[in-house]
């Protein structure tokens, strides 16, 4: 019998359906990417926002269409309404999952460290589908994570909805990253941390971070604006100063950090004023990535119903005017490692490439086998800034 996955959305619905993938394979199923030699099909959905909804309903109905007689099921971020639509056909899921079960289809791993958020950000709708958060205990992880190791990975990604609410036992994620950058430095191996918010537990978490070679240099910051009353209108529990706090001690404590960031342009009530202060956010604070976005009325969240819409012409001018500014700086932060060395985790047989510890891609011509750790001299650098250099023997 063969499974064909299909996953949207984020890195933790990434981690949960190659979970999934290893409990099918233990329970003797086979992975297909064919939709014509699946026997099955697990589609693990995304509504937080209507494209991702859209993008899912249009793949099920088509798997519906075309293949009658295979059933769907569906997991997932998931508006009842839509799921009650998709029901017809639809199968639970009955695989028995086991932590025991490890993923072995892709080249990093991915640990699912935490799930849900009890914030109340006014644009986002995650709270809906996932919940209040709730951790994995602490003991598990650690667990988790030699058995990762153990299968040859080399790379491990702690994800979550939010990972600043991460708690088991009295141990928050400051400790949690220090205890799996120690296991990994062990095995010559590294950990990455997924999106993290400003605040209290993101400074303690890079204090973990330094002076541990096991922890990858780079942190993804949700910023999502650079004025305090659009923060205070999205319910975001920081304001400027924090990020650049954040961002102040994450380049004096990790040499060569990466920082990348979210930021949303065209929020209701936003002014050309408030636009240019986090233009300027931008162009001040050394982020090396940035993922710009036009706002979206997403149904359901308090964002949607607010005064003060911004024309979409205006979002999107103003979201490319970022992107421009962003991919500026990304050139000139890759340029920085010419005639460096960089470690790469390679993703593929045929070639040796993947991403640096501080998230970028980097590709030499020399092969090497996929899942390894490798030293690579970087020569030169392409407009798109992706480095290019050749493997260092070990």
């Amino acid at each position: 019998m063969k499974v064909c996955f299909e996953t949207f959305g984020c890195r933790l619905n990434k981690a949960e359906a190659l979970q999934q993938e290893a409990d099918y394979l233990a329970a003797g199923w086979e992975i297909t990417e064919k939709h014509s030699d699946a026997d099955l099909f697990v589609v693990r959905g995304c509504s937080v926002t209507a494209r991702a909804q859209r993008d899912c309903e249009r793949l099920v109905g088509h798997l519906k269409r075309k293949y009658p007689a295979k059933p769907v099921r569906f997991e997932g971020c998931i508006e009842k309404p839509l799921l009650q639509r998709l029901r017809p056909g639809m199968q639970p899921h009955n695989v028995p999952h086991s932590p025991e079960n490890m993923p072995v289809r892709t080249a990093r791993a991915y640990l699912k460290v935490q799930d849900g958020c009890s914030g109340k950000c006014t644009f986002c709708i995650v709270p809906r589908f996932r919940g209040q958060s709730k951790s994995v205990p602490f003991q598990e992880l650690v667990d988790k994570a030699r058995r990762f190791i153990d299968a040859g990975y080399r790379e491990i990604v702690a994800t979550g909805c939010n990972l600043a609410l991460y708690a088991s036992g009295g141990r928050r994620l400051p400790e949690l990253v220090a205890a799996l950058a120690d296991i990994a430095e062990e095995a010559s191996a590294r950990i990455r941390l997924g999106s993290l918010e400003p605040g209290a537990c993101a400074l303690e978490t890079v204090h973990a971070m330094s002076g541990r070679p096991g922890v990858c240099r780079f942190l993804h910051v949700p910023v999502q604006s650079g004025s305090d009353r659009m923060l205070a209108a999205m319910r975001r529990d920081y304001k400027v100063s924090d990020v650049e706090e954040l961002a102040e001690t994450a380049v004096r404590l990790l040499a060569n950090v990466g920082l990348g960031c979210d930021l949303m342009t065209g929020f209701p009530g936003e002014s050309e004023l408030e636009f240019r202060a986090t233009k300027g956010l931008l162009k001040r604070i050394p982020f090396s990535n940035a993922h710009v976005f036009p706002f979206s009325e997403r149904p359901g969240t308090i964002a949607s119903a607010l005064p003060g819409s911004v024309s979409k012409a205006i979002r999107s001018q103003r979201a490319r005017s970022l992107a421009e500014i962003a991919a500026a700086k990304r050139l000139n932060f890759a340029k920085r490692f010419v005639g460096k060395t960089v470690e790469v985790v390679s993703e593929h047989d045929t070639e040796c490439s993947g991403w640096t510890a501080e998230y970028l891609y980097c590709r030499s011509v020399s092969p090497v086998p996929r899942k390894t750790l490798v030293k690579i001299f970087v020569t030169s650098v392409h407009r798109n800034a992706m480095l290019e250099g050749r493997v260092i023997p070990a």
